[in-house]
């Protein structure tokens, strides 16, 4: 196996496979010719709403029609220093992308992945089949920082998976970087993963005792390892066997010399849909946006515990594993997802519109102006304001240039790190009554800033409401949350909260409102983050926060790794969820 690493921290590895008898190796494999079917008209979709805010916006929303051939160095050390507490929603791991059947697998992934940029910017990766090889190019940080022409054009093939990556930064982060791909007995298999598996390190050390050798610090790796000592012959077997053994969140996809494949939990945890281009390509991503880049035809989800099979017999539908009533995550309607998606079948624009009607009717309040903490805080401002009668307008504008390193004056600014990405807008707030509408609170420490920075501005009374119930209870599925001693409501009342962020009121949408909202469809989302009861719970005392959390650099046992790990429903509160969530001063 070759490898070779460029200076911007991208890689480009070549796999050329003879199957060999050891029990699992990183290399890999190609592919046959294109599928070709004729599409089929998009189902009709229920209508929710949701948006995403990212670190680097500017990159998830920029046009793809050039690519960026400069390498970049590391990202400087003070970029955490003073987002980290600046930047605290949770954020969503990564996406993934999977293309069957087009000459321009590896570049149509580029884009899609450009596309879910949102969904991850601290890695990328995308692998494609040609010639029973599997190639593999991935790198740190944005897409457009990782492909450029020539990366491209070492990725030739008709079948092709994508990742974007969310994670701590790290100076050897690139090993874990995905798609991971690895040769065992019978060929070869490269992989991208969504979400996070709660029985990880019990499966992790079970493999290593049986002496697996683990090649980084990801849950994802595990999957590989199950897949190549399962006892089955046919690879999808392999698959379903190694799925069986696997509890928490994963919506993965899965590539082959001559076969693409896409799986997700039987809860149906993360979001993985399925679209045609009018070639008869098919196409798998995390979102829908991403298929609408690429001139993608939406045909349906991949349903909880489903396994989908692409090669040249067309698609094959395998419901193997045990799928029990899903519990899909709510966040992905109240932050995550882009607003035009559709993600769980409902539109993500109209939930969060929706959320905002809902805060305007059972938490008003006098107000002379709407506004929003943009991005991810828009839809739901628009929905409250147009409920309430009173005019939304951009008190805050929000820098999609800040940089990964930047130079603070001497002269120690207040606030700086929210002042670089949101700037008040004064000739809207000053001597207003202002509501600021945003999609969560986490730690409250961005939230206190932003009142500040408001009431410094000239706002004579600024009033906070939230599109989402109160967060109590961290995530074990997929999302990058602080421990539940971290969440500001599960330390506070909602009055405590409100004095902490300085807000002349607070509200949060009422947990019964969004149930009432969703209908029949209620009981198929995931709460726990509003209640600290969990579909799946943790087998073990501690769980890992985020499967890519752990510095990857890192040598020794996982159980020394404090900053990786989380207690597993530890100070959780047991009463039920407040409902009576509006507090006024």
């Amino acid at each position: 196996m070759a490898a070779k690493v460029s200076s911007s921290l991208s890689k480009s590895t070549p796999f050329s496979l003879t199957p060999s008898q050891t029990p699992l190796s990183f290399s890999p494999k190609p592919l046959p010719k294109p599928f070709s079917s004729s599409s089929s008209s998009p189902p009709k979709t229920a209508s929710l709403s949701y948006t995403h805010k990212t670190l680097f916006t500017a990159s998830a929303k920029t046009p793809i029609s050039d690519f960026f051939p400069e390498d970049k160095q590391n990202p400087d050390s003070t970029f955490d220093d003073y987002f980290h507490d600046d930047d605290e929603k949770p954020r969503e791991e990564c996406g993934v992308v999977g293309i069957y059947g087009d000459s321009e697998a590896s570049r149509l992934c580029y884009l899609a992945l450009h596309a879910l940029q949102h969904r991850g910017q601290e890695g990328a990766g995308i692998v494609a089949v040609k010639n029973d090889v599997l190639q593999s190019v991935t790198g740190v940080g944005l897409v457009s920082e990782v492909f450029n022409h020539s990366k491209l054009d070492q990725l030739p093939g008709d079948l092709a998976i994508g990742h974007v990556r969310y994670s701590t930064a790290g100076s050897s982060m690139l090993k874990n970087v995905q798609p991971f791909v690895a040769g065992y007995r019978f060929g070869s298999v490269g992989v991208a993963h969504n979400g996070n598996l709660v029985n990880y390190s019990l499966l992790r050390a079970k493999l290593e005792d049986n002496g697996s050798i683990f090649n980084t610090s990801s849950d994802t790796e595990v999957v590989l390892h199950l897949i190549a000592i399962s006892k089955h012959r046919p690879f999808i077997l392999r698959i379903v066997d190694a799925c069986e053994q696997l509890e928490g969140a994963y919506s993965m996809v899965f590539v082959t010399n001559d076969k693409l494949v896409a799986v997700r939990d039987p809860h149906g945890f993360r979001p993985l849909v399925m679209g045609r281009r009018s070639n008869g390509a098919v196409v798998f991503a995390s979102e829908t946006c991403a298929l609408d880049l690429i001139e993608a035809t939406y045909e349906r989800e991949v349903f909880p515990g489903e396994v989908v099979v692409v090669d040249k017999d067309g698609v094959q539908s395998l419901c193997l594993m045990s799928h029990p009533e899903p519990k899909q995550c709510i966040f992905e309607h109240i932050y995550f997802a882009l607003p035009n998606s559709v993600v769980f079948g409902r539109s993500v624009y109209e939930s969060r519109r929706a959320f905002g009607e809902i805060l305007a009717t059972e938490a008003p309040v006098d107000c002379d102006v709407v506004i929003a903490v943009p991005d991810s805080g828009v839809v739901a401002a628009l929905g409250y304001a147009a409920k309430a009668g009173v005019a939304f307008q951009q008190g805050l504008i929000r820098s999609h240039y800040v940089g990964r390193t930047f130079i603070e004056p001497s002269q120690k600014i207040r606030d700086f790190g929210v002042k670089l990405k949101l700037s008040p807008v004064r000739a809207v707030l000053e001597g207003k009554r202002v509501v600021v509408v945003d999609d969560s609170i986490v730690r409250g420490t961005t939230s206190s800033k932003i009142v500040r920075l408001l009431k410094e501005a000239g706002a004579k009374e600024v009033h906070m409401r939230i599109a989402s119930p109160p967060i109590i209870g961290s995530c074990y599925y997929g999302v990058d949350t602080p421990s539940s001693e971290e969440l500001i409501s599960n330390r506070m009342s909602v009055e405590e909260i409100r004095e902490f962020i300085g807000s002349d009121s607070l509200a949060f949408l009422p947990f019964d409102s969004l149930t009432t909202l969703l209908e029949k469809e209620a009981p198929k989302f995931c709460y726990a983050c509003f209640s600290g009861k969990y579909p799946v719970e943790p087998r073990q005392i501690k769980v890992k926060k985020v499967g890519d959390f752990v510095d990857d650099g890192l040598n020794g046992s996982l159980e020394s790794i404090d900053g990786g790990w989380v207690q597993a429903n530890v100070n959780q509160k047991d009463e039920e969820i407040k409902k009576d969530s509006v507090v006024k001063v």
